[in-house]
């Protein structure tokens, strides 16, 4: 083939390329069921997958990079994850922190004398003991303040499993032994994040009370007990407040 033909057919597949780009339903153009069958298996799987948590000089793949941003480690240092971007269909990466007391990100970073703290705010369990509803709600603000400052999107926050016993790992994140003052305290959390443009994940659903064992373990509780404790303040989060996400828990339930 002459070197004439090999450009006219490598500027007809560039223009079926530019076509195809340009026929691409997008992100906030589109409906949410366009976008999703414009999508391919592999596209689908990275954004379900995400890019995970970033490895001390393990830099990340290029095709696990938001578009013109670098990786997770370059934009909010100690983050948790970020999920893989889709420039063609105009999806974005989307950063992930933890935060249940607070942004959780590093106050260092490479090349830079500054230090990035974010406010150590009291613990779930000091602030339901205030029974304040608007003070929960005006830390949750102030929380989705730090985090869309610092860059995050998502704040893996607030944690409203059950005080089922003082020997929890993690009972200090956990508001209460009470489904419903931890359901209207968690929503007054969320709404105050997210009043802020930062979605807020209630988490860990379900009966993730806790630490041992807790990536095999399987819980037996029953319907009456699911439905009056463990389940009940998750009803009054997503009712009360609409959450942008949710976490689910690693743990078994009742086999499943």
């Amino acid at each position: 083939m002459s070197l004439n033909r090999l450009a006219f057919a490598a500027c007809c597949l560039l223009a079926i390329d530019v076509a195809v780009a340009q026929s691409a339903p997008r992100l906030g153009v589109n409906s949410i069921a366009e976008i999703v069958a414009a999508m391919t298996p592999e596209e689908k799987v990275g954004l379900v997958v995400g890019t995970g948590m970033p490895i001390e000089g393990l830099p990340l793949p290029a095709e696990m990079k938001g578009p013109g941003t670098g990786d997770v480690s370059t934009r909010v240092l100690g983050a948790s994850g970020m999920s893989m971007a889709i420039p063609r269909l105009g999806i974005p990466s989307v950063v992930f922190a933890d935060g249940p007391a607070g942004v959780r990100i590093a106050p260092r970073r490479p090349n830079d004398a500054r230090s990035y703290h974010a406010t150590a705010f009291p613990s779930a369990t000091l602030l339901a003991s205030s029974w304040d509803v608007a003070l929960v709600e005006s830390v949750g603000a102030a929380m989705g303040q730090e985090a869309l400052e610092y860059g995050v999107d998502v704040l893996l926050a607030p944690a409203l499993n059950i005080h089922r016993n003082p020997l929890g790992g993690r009972n200090f994140e956990y508001y209460s032994e009470d489904p419903l003052l931890s359901g209207r305290l968690a929503a007054a959390a969320v709404r105050g994040i997210q009043s802020q443009g930062v979605g807020a994940t209630p988490k860990h659903f379900v009966a993730n009370d806790h630490e041992w064992n807790r990536y095999t373990l399987d819980v037996r509780v029953s319907a009456q007990a699911l439905r009056e404790i463990y389940l009940r303040p998750f009803e009054i989060v997503i009712r009360e407040s609409g959450p942008w996400a949710l976490m689910s828990s690693y743990n078994r339930l009742n086999g499943r």
